[in-house]
This record gives C-alpha cells, structure tokens and sequence, in this order.
C-alpha cells in the first residue's frame, strides 16, 4: 500500500495500515529527498525543495549518514550509495580552504550554505561549526559503513576531513566554542554554551588528535545549562524539540552519562523522552487557545512560520516573525507546529510518535507533500485546507532526521555504526560521559538488520 505518496488520505485507509508499513513508507519518501535534490555533480544536498535554494551542509551531512540506511534496506544499490557518498568527501577535499570570500571553507570548517553547482560560499553564510560538526558526523558515519576493502578511499578522505578541522583555532578565550567566522568581520560574538545540538560538536572537538578543543572546552557548554523539575524528574531545558534530537541521532546517550547528567540522576535519553511530555502536556494545555492542539498534535520547533499581522480562526489578531525557534513549555507559540516532529521522536516515545503521526495524516493530510512531511504548518490561521497556514517546502534536515530516527528505532544501525568509531568514545571520554555502552568494547559491524 503506496499511502504515503498520495493525498486525501481517509481514516479508513489509514487504520488499516501497519504501523511497520506507515514506517516503511515514510522513511522511504524521506531518502527520497536526498535523490530528488541532492546527488548532482558536487554531492551536496539542497537546503529546501524550493527551486535555487543553495546546499546546507549540515543536509549534505545527514544525507552522508542515511547512504548506508538506502543500502541496507535495499533502496539503492550499495555500489551507488557509496559511489554518491565518495563524490561529496571528494569535493569537501579538495574545495578550496581559504580567506576568500568565496571559499568554500577555511580551516577545517565550511560555510554553513554553499552554491549548488560551484560549491562556494552562499547568502554570506558564516563558517559554521554546527553545521561542520554534523557534516563530519555524516562523514564518519558513512566510513564506519562502507568498509569493504575496494572503500578504502571514503575511510581516508572522512579520516582526513575530521582531521583537518583547527577546533583549536574555533575556540574563544574563555574556552567556549564559537558559533562560527565570517571573512570580513572574524568571529561571531556569541558562544555554544547551555544545552543545545552542540552536544555532538563538542565531541567532536574534544577528540581530535591534531587540533583538539581544551579540555576545559565542554565545562563552558554544560555551565549555562539550565535545569528544571518535571513532575519529579529532572528536566535539562531547551524550548525547540530539535534540539533534543539532533545529537541524538548520531550517538545513543542511553545509559551514558556525563558529570552534569550523573549529578541530577538522569541520562540524555532520559531528558529526550521528558522533553517529548513536555511537549504533548503543552499541547494538551494549550495556554494560547491555538487550534489544533492536544496530546496527538504537537511540535514547536525551530521552523518557518507565517509573517506579519494575521487574524486567527477565532477572530484575535496575531503577530507573526516567519522562521523562529518555537518551543515549550515557555515559548515563544504562536501555533505554528511541525508536522515530522512526533514521527522523528519515535526512539523515545514510540506510542506517542505513532499516535501523533496517525492523527496528523489523518486530519491534516496535505502536510505530506510527496510523501514527504512539509516544513510546517498552522491551523490557527484561515487557508484553503484545513492545514491553515502551510509551508510550501520540504526540508532536508528534517527528512533526514525522519531517516535516521526511525532506523535508530528500528534497527539501531547509526547509534551501532557510531558506537564503533574510536574518536566517539574518546570525545564522549573526554566530555566525562562513561557508563553503559562505553564500558563495553565496540562491536563489529554488521550486525544490525532492516526490521520494524
């Protein structure tokens, strides 16, 4: 049953569906993002599905990481997945690393949008390290797969890339790292302090053995992280449910835990799943009186969102900024949700993922736009369609986060790939996590299989 690539789904059509079979094809229409806008002469993937939207890298990363997840479940040849992953380490290798404005990086690192057919700079975008971080991320995850003996090029070109980045160089004074440089004006006055999708950064910085961060680097993270009590439960606060999930695509935090986590009695995974309560008791809450809301429909993020002064279904006018880190339980809300959001938590609170995803299909079907789960929407907002307010564009960060969640629930295979790699353990050494997995030695590969 091809539903998910269709519209005007009916409640009929969708109860009788498997939850394995609603899996199966959302993940599917998810890759497919990385084949309809990415894959071209340079291997980078598009920020957006709408027509000259440059490459994010840190898409082109998440599509490095869900090339082994097509070959596995048999989407595309293993030959082509590697072949398309070689051409992307290819070109990050030999781009040009330079104070230009027009480079493609510097130092190690990459500009956060890049030109779809030359490769430079984009939008005057800075040198981001987040967005670096998780290209490496895809880079290593993607080496730790194809390792045949005819793949050895893709393991040195990712060891080489890994290698290169000065997180040295990145780091402020106060041993923070930066959020990212620009050519003209040199380093963004801001820092990665306080919980945030840095996680994974940070661990990548501590472990590097040619220009590392100070050891002291990950105290300056973790200093500003603010901590709450959920019903009982500790609760490390960050508003925007990404991120409590983008690190956690790439590396299983269960069982794992660093000094701060240990100090209040929980784990990263823990904090996840009570960021996913948070969120659905928000929405059940629902404070604002936005449309829409309850236990099945939920996910403020960062994400676009209507502009301007609008008046909503109720008659109360609102105002509205377009993209915004939207988040709960203390905002900022202005009804704007995103429809993937419950399905990519499905690792931490399978029930809800699936109940959510169900009830989104259900009353809002034209959030799939080609099987694939559009940006975001509101329902407080007069429109055609129930939907209300609808983003016109799909997203490749969240399409290949949709990928790489559902594989993590479903066969552990990323969380496993990564597991493997030395420099994980030693970044995750470094940042005082032990515990769990990383008290065990690192299994060998193959050992996962595509199963719900």
């Amino acid at each position: 049953m091809n539903f998910a690539l269709q519209h005007g789904y009916s409640p009929e059509r969708l109860a009788a569906a498997s939850d394995t079979s609603l899996c199966d094809e959302l993940q599917r229409s998810a890759f497919r993002y990385f084949q309809d806008y990415g894959q071209g002469a340079l291997g980078l993937v598009a920020d957006a599905s709408s027509k000259g939207t440059p490459s994010s890298i840190a898409a082109t990363g998440f599509g490095l990481a869900c090339l082994p997840v097509a070959a596995e479940r048999g989407w595309m040849p293993r030959e082509d997945a590697y072949k398309a992953a070689l051409t992307t380490l290819r070109f990050f290798a030999g781009s040009p690393q330079s104070r230009a404005p027009v480079a493609t990086g510097y130092r190690g690192f990459y500009y956060h949008f890049l030109d779809m057919e030359n490769g430079q700079r984009a939008w005057r975008s800075e040198l981001s390290l987040i967005d670096t971080a998780l290209l490496l991320a895809g880079a290593l995850v993607a080496s730790a797969y194809f390792t045949r003996g005819d793949e050895g090029e893709l393991r040195d070109l990712a060891d080489m890339l890994y290698a290169r980045a000065n997180w040295s160089w990145a780091t402020a004074e106060d041993g923070a790292l930066t959020l990212g440089w620009k050519p003209r004006t040199g380093f963004l006055p801001y820092r990665w302090e306080g919980y945030s999708e840095a996680l994974i950064l940070y661990v990548l910085a501590l472990a590097s053995r040619s220009y590392p961060a100070p050891p002291q680097s990950y105290h300056h993270f973790a200093r500003r992280c603010d901590w709450h009590d959920v019903n009982g439960q500790p609760f490390l606060y960050a508003g925007p449910l990404f991120i409590h999930l983008f690190s956690h695509a790439f590396i299983d935090f269960r069982g794992i835990c660093d000094g701060m986590a240990s100090e209040h009695g929980t784990d990263y995974f823990i904090n996840t799943q009570t960021a996913v309560a948070v969120q659905r008791d928000y929405a059940i809450r629902n404070p604002h009186g936005f449309k829409g809301y309850g236990a099945d429909c939920w996910g403020l993020t960062a994400c676009d969102g209507p502009q301007r002064s609008r008046r909503l279904f109720d008659g109360r006018r609102h105002e509205f900024s377009g993209y915004l880190a939207r988040g709960a339980p203390f905002g900022p809300d202005d009804g704007t949700l995103a429809p993937w959001a419950p399905l990519a938590c499905l690792p931490f609170a399978p029930d809800a993922a699936i109940a959510g995803t169900r009830h989104l299909l259900e009353t809002y079907p034209n959030v799939l736009k080609n099987g694939q789960f559009v940006g975001s929407f509101n329902p407080s907002v007069p429109g055609p369609t129930s939907e209300g307010w609808l983003d016109d564009r799909v997203i490749g960060l969240d399409q290949g986060l949709l990928v790489l969640m559902l594989e993590n629930h479903r066969s552990g295979m990323i969380w496993e790939l990564m597991r493997g790699i030395p420099l994980i353990r030693r970044g995750l050494s470094a940042a005082g996590f032990a515990g769990g997995w990383l008290e065990t030695p690192s299994l060998s590969g193959g050992l996962f299989s595509p199963g719900f």
